[in-house]
């Protein structure tokens, strides 16, 4: 009787100093995202810049799902000026992710880019970024912000925030089937002039782009938002999870039937 194969999705690390040590790290809600929503496997990908091979790395993974982080692109990636003093960066994950993320883009690998993810995925195909949207006058603050309902921590974190708006017609209203979802919001940095290749899938009230896809790709999506936390719990969270899951179920299947065939 055939196994069914787990698809294998890569997830880049951050590298961050725990006393005094650096670790390559990755959320645990990313993972079990992967595990929980997804059906497939986590495989870490360590944040080794030049060293790594991507496509030696992406000929064994089916997906890739790009993580939030603290830390903020380097401006310099895309033309931008230099950072406030302060502002934490992780030069080593730039130098993994943005060309790994070409890679598997030229590949038609599935892609989901959460919060640092999107901003990865626009600047790696030639967008840029706003790098303080709680400073720009047009914006409302899109960090976290907590109340004092008797809530926890993670529920005040990410708990409903603000709508968006769906692009009639686009991907994340026919997942949705509605042109209007409610998200969390924890973000400092956003898209400012998308990518050339990519289409605006959702946009805040005050005009921030959200989610962006790139058309005629199998999958390759970015939101600014945090579908990984509770994603059975949100109907659009496990939809974009769903149609992640079988993009990356397909690309497992056909590289086990060449593996078969040879």
């Amino acid at each position: 009787m055939p196994t069914r194969t787990l698809p294998l999705i890569g997830i880049p690390s951050c590298v961050r100093s725990i006393h005094e040590r650096a670790f390559h790290t990755v959320n645990e809600r990313y993972t079990s995202a992967v595990i929980d929503a997804v059906g497939g496997l986590p495989v870490l990908i360590p944040a080794i810049g030049p060293m790594a091979d991507c496509g030696a790395i992406l000929d064994r993974l089916d997906g890739i799902l790009l993580t939030g982080s603290p830390s903020n692109v380097e401006p310099h990636h895309y033309g931008g000026p230099p950072s406030r003093e302060g502002t934490l960066h992780d030069p080593d994950r730039d130098a993994t992710t943005l060309p790994l993320i070409r890679e598997a883009v030229r590949r038609d690998m599935p892609v989901l880019a959460i919060c640092r993810g999107i901003q990865e995925l626009n600047v790696a195909l030639g967008g840029t970024l706003h790098q303080r949207i709680f400073d720009m006058p047009e914006r409302f603050n899109h960090k976290r912000r907590l109340g004092r309902g008797p809530l926890t921590l993670d529920e005040e974190r990410y708990g409903p925030a603000h709508p968006v708006s769906l692009t009639p017609g686009g991907l994340f209203a026919r997942l949705a089937g509605t042109t209007e979802i409610m998200v969390n919001s924890l973000h400092g940095q956003g898209i400012d002039q998308p990518a050339p290749t990519l289409v605006v899938e959702a946009v805040a009230p005050d005009g921030q782009i959200e989610a962006v896809s790139l058309p005629g790709a199998r999958f390759v999506v970015g939101v600014q938002w945090h579908p990984e936390y509770k994603p059975l719990q949100n109907p659009f969270s496990r939809s974009l999870f769903d149609a992640f899951a079988q993009a990356c179920h397909a690309t497992s299947a056909r590289t086990a039937a060449k593996r078969h065939a040879a």
